[in-house]
């Protein structure tokens, strides 16, 4: 193999570098997020999870308005001003968003509070919603302001920091909190007064962090009147623009959930809850680059290597769709066993919905390169549009296929499935947008030739666990081992033989292996 000593070599090798610190912290991200919801799930029973599950959808709604996307603001405007040192501006800058976060907090607070029992009744038809409401209504503030001095952190570039506070510590101060209020006796209020208390420990960690390490962020800013207010209008012209794009995203991931409560009530929101986190167990690859894959192609972008960020794409492209097909694969044949392990029994009713979710993610995975890249080329505009046409569609298709009568039925796995339809769909519907509006914007299309055998293994080894698993029709956990050890043994065999990977992977493969063995 030839040897290929170029930028973009360097390019791939930092971005799989910095993927194993990333993934560290996503794994007990998703381990212990995953253990907080089974807990929730098991203890309490599907019509509380539904309502857990509702209740984080109304606080992701808050917290998308009442930032006003300000926290992108700081995602952007922090290092460029750290480039510049003036670190006079990120401190006025972060005081500011401080301030204005904890207005806009309270009042929150004081809105969810009085129209808890509006929101319960009237909108989900369920008077047990009230007091979770209200519970939650207090916690509002926390939550709003637990952002800023995290997205210091990162605009500083304290990554490990970020990961621990963000995907570590918030996580397991919850679970460790939400058992202790079930071995106490504690009713389902456990469940919103667990999760709040994630908020507190990472605005209590990340402000102590900031204070000890970036002391200069606490430093009295000495702007003058003209210079604050130059801070201000680039700050918020920037800012607010954001605030409706991630009001759409969050609602465009809820709106299933919020048809359901509507239409069929919490324990279908309960059961369809236990199908999202598996299916979205997919966009933890994407994550993995992500972090590294933006900036990078923001700073190749600024000199124009154009084609650089071309090949980065494809690359990525590749590497996402190989790593993510097995994974597909594997729950959509085995979803029972995936929902039993994690969720139990009774909710086993979602199968099929998780099946109808895992191929949107999949494809949703494979989009997040396009969506980069439209960010990149500064089609933030474009990028919004697209995600206010997908959110409608969402909207329509779950206010037609939940209720349809014909995929009704006594306990509620048809509408279920309507909701999972609607969203898989939408998705699709999405990243297409996003795929053919890079390809005419920058001529980019994030796909090698070579992903079209990885199909082809990939269905060879699919059909064959399926005929093997219709053989033994059992659904006995230890030859559910057996044979997913087997095919993923077989597709990488196949993948290995076929010639699909080529220098850059190898050369990714290398780098991975020097960096873990740096850790052992």
């Amino acid at each position: 193999m030839k040897k290929n000593n170029n930028p973009l070599d360097d390019s791939l090798k930092l971005i799989a570098k910095t993927s194993i610190i990333v993934f560290i912290g996503l794994v007990m991200s998703k381990l212990l997020g995953y253990a907080y919801r089974i807990i929730v799930a098991r203890y309490y029973g599907p019509e509380v999870y539904g309502l857990f599950s509702l209740v984080t959808m109304v606080l992701g709604i808050i917290l998308a308005v009442s930032s006003l996307g300000l926290l992108d603001g700081l995602a952007r405007f922090i290092p460029q001003y750290r480039g510049k040192k003036e670190s006079n501006r990120i401190s006025y800058l972060l005081k500011l968003t401080n301030k204005i976060l904890l207005v806009t907090g309270i009042i929150s607070a004081v809105l969810l509070f009085f129209l808890s029992e509006f929101i319960a009744v009237n909108i989900f038809h369920d008077i047990d919603l009230v007091n979770l409401l209200k519970i939650l209504s207090f916690f509002v503030p926390i939550a709003v302001l637990s952002s800023p001095f995290l997205n210091a952190l990162r605009g500083y570039e304290l990554i490990s920091s970020y990961s621990f506070v963000y995907n570590i510590l918030q996580n397991l101060v919850r679970v460790l909190t939400l058992v202790i209020l079930v071995v106490l006796g504690c009713g389902a209020s456990s469940s919103v007064v667990s999760y709040c208390i994630g908020f507190l420990a990472v605005l209590i960690t990340s402000y102590l962090i900031c204070k000890y390490k970036l002391p200069e962020l606490f430093v009295k800013s000495n702007l003058s009147k003209q210079e604050k207010t130059q801070v201000r209008k680039s700050f918020f012209s920037y800012s607010f623009p954001l605030m409706f794009f991630s009001i759409a995203s969050m609602l465009f991931y809820w709106i299933d959930s919020f048809f359901l409560g509507y239409f069929k009530g919490a324990e279908s929101v309960g059961f369809y809850n236990a199908a999202v986190p598996i299916a979205l167990m997919l966009s933890m690859i994407p994550e993995l680059f992500m972090q590294l894959f933006f900036p990078m192609i923001n700073r190749h972008y600024s000199n124009k290597d154009f084609e650089l960020i071309k090949q980065v794409s494809k690359q990525l492209g590749k590497w996402i769709f190989m790593v993510n097909l097995p994974l597909f694969i594997l729950i959509f044949v085995f979803p029972g066993a995936a929902i039993n392990i994690l969720f139990g029994s009774p909710y086993l009713v979602s199968e099929n919905a998780l099946r109808i979710l895992i191929f949107g993610s999949f494809i949703a995975s494979i989009g997040t390169i396009s969506n980069n890249l439209l960010s990149m080329a500064g089609k933030s505009k474009l990028v919004l549009m697209d995600m206010v046409i997908a959110c409608l569609v969402n909207v329509i298709l779950n206010f037609i296929l939940i209720p349809m009568p014909v995929i009704m039925s006594i306990d509620n796995s048809l509408g279920i499935n309507g909701a999972a339809l609607a969203t898989a769909l939408s998705m699709v519907f999405l990243n297409m947008l996003f795929f053919f509006q890079a390809k005419k914007s920058l001529g980019i299309i994030p796909i090698r030739i070579k992903m079209i055998s990885i199909l082809f293994i990939g269905l060879i080894s699919g059909f064959l666990l399926m005929y093997l698993r219709s053989i033994f029709s059992s659904s006995n956990i230890f030859l559910i081992v057996v044979l997913t050890i087997g095919f993923l043994g077989v597709y990488s065999f196949l993948v290995l033989i076929s010639k699909s990977l080529d220098y850059n992977d190898w050369s990714i493969i290398s780098a991975i292996y020097r960096k873990i063995r740096t850790f052992s």
